[in-house]
């Protein structure tokens, strides 16, 4: 009974063990990685926006990236409206941008309004690379600089930093800014300084049209930017972070829009999990692939709040375990070691995301959304792809 017992703790802590190892390895690598020289500002990109119903707010992202510093006969804005019934196309027009209209029911959701948009920009054969910017978003001025200067140093993929433009909405939102943090600075740092992949994060990033007849886009997924930075890594394709730079999008404070976002983006990876973990593991082996090996991993890794509620689970078993077998109060002392390696890792997230002392007093109410995952977990729903409901301003 006590061995059984011993095993089933052991087996509540691997998850997180594991987790915390990796993201620990991470925070400690996560020092700004080094730039590479300044372009000859001669690339011309195609900015790609893929937009559902985005009259309210579309005019706001193309004024943004019509204002980015690079010659103005060397870039363009492009409008994907992807079976509108307002008027996203006309606003974007009346912006500068170009647009580019589609009408398909059956077929729905970014990944296809991506690959119509992709398909358009090879044919023309214009841009020398091609950048996918969210229709809620606003990027900074020198964000096709960080592209253009990592092209022309070897890179055929590039990720921002993608940010929230509205953190102190709510005390969701600011906790997510932290998260993101954590998640898209500390971990992408430290990939960019191990020559591995940082993924593809949905919102500013870039792909040159060689990448793109190689390993063509047909990602459809809920989770398609995931999906096509994996795919990309079991072709050999690393995407490099260019941490100088930033995509920012509007996150949702509404806590049932926030919930129902949620659920389809965890169902979404979820997914990946199950069908993209192994392949990735063998291919990590059989070619011998670090890219594929810590894309593995990041997929393996649980988010945040399923490791602080794994740790919480494991000491209150530890602990009731302990009333017949002592010795069963090492796991609540592995589960604080754990824990303490997860906190550096939010700390440096907090760190890096710019939130101050306000952003410290967000953290305390982690106990209160770890309570929301728990009911939104309780409470999950299989998802389709749905626009995400933007809040008035």
């Amino acid at each position: 009974m006590e061995s059984l017992i011993e095993l089933a703790l052991a087996a509540l802590a691997l998850p997180a063990t594991l987790s915390c190892a990796y993201l620990l390895a991470l925070t400690l690598l996560s020092a700004e990685p080094r730039r590479p020289p300044a372009s000859q500002r001669a690339l011309r990109f195609n900015l790609m926006v893929p937009a559902h119903n985005e009259e309210s707010g579309i005019g706001r992202t193309v004024a943004s990236l019509m204002a980015v510093d690079w010659p103005a006969d060397r870039f363009r804005v492009v409008v994907i409206a992807d079976n509108c019934n307002d008027q996203t196309a006309a606003v974007a027009r009346a912006a500068g941008a170009q647009v580019l209209e589609r009408n398909d029911a059956a077929l729905r959701g970014k990944g296809y309004a991506l690959a119509f948009g992709f398909a358009a920009s090879l044919a023309e054969d214009w841009a020398q690379a091609i950048v996918v910017v969210d229709a809620d978003a606003e990027v900074s001025p020198n964000i096709l600089e960080a592209f253009a200067s990592r092209i022309e140093a070897g890179a055929d993929a590039v990720q921002v930093h993608y940010g929230i433009l509205n953190p102190w909405a709510s005390w969701r939102t600011e906790l997510i800014t932290i998260a993101k943090g954590a998640f898209h600075i500390v971990r992408s740092r430290a990939r960019e300084r191990l020559g591995v992949s940082c993924g593809i994060r949905g919102n500013g990033w870039c792909v040159t049209p060689e990448l793109l007849r190689r390993v063509p886009y047909a990602c459809f997924s809920l989770t398609e930017d995931l999906e096509y930075g994996i795919v990309l890594g079991m072709a050999g394709h690393r995407v490099a972070y260019a941490d100088e730079a930033h995509a920012d999008a509007d996150m949702v404070s509404n806590e049932a829009i926030a919930r129902k976002q949620r659920q389809r983006w965890e169902e979404g990876r979820f997914a990946l999990v199950r069908t993209r973990t192994l392949p990735l593991l063998a291919a990590a082996l059989a070619q011998p692939s670090a890219i594929c090996l810590d894309l593995a991993l990041d997929l393996l890794v649980l988010p945040l709040s399923y490791v602080a509620l794994n740790l919480a689970a494991l000491v209150l078993a530890a602990g009731l375990a302990a009333f017949w077998l002592p010795g069963a109060l090492f796991w609540c002392w592995w589960a604080l070691a754990c824990l303490a390696a997860l906190f550096v890792h939010v700390m440096r997230g907090w760190q890096v995301s710019g939130m101050g002392r306000r952003g410290l007093l967000a953290l305390a109410r982690v106990p209160g959304f770890l309570v929301w995952k728990i009911i939104v977990l309780l409470s999950r729903k299989s998802q389709s792809w749905v626009r995400t409901e933007r809040e008035k301003p």
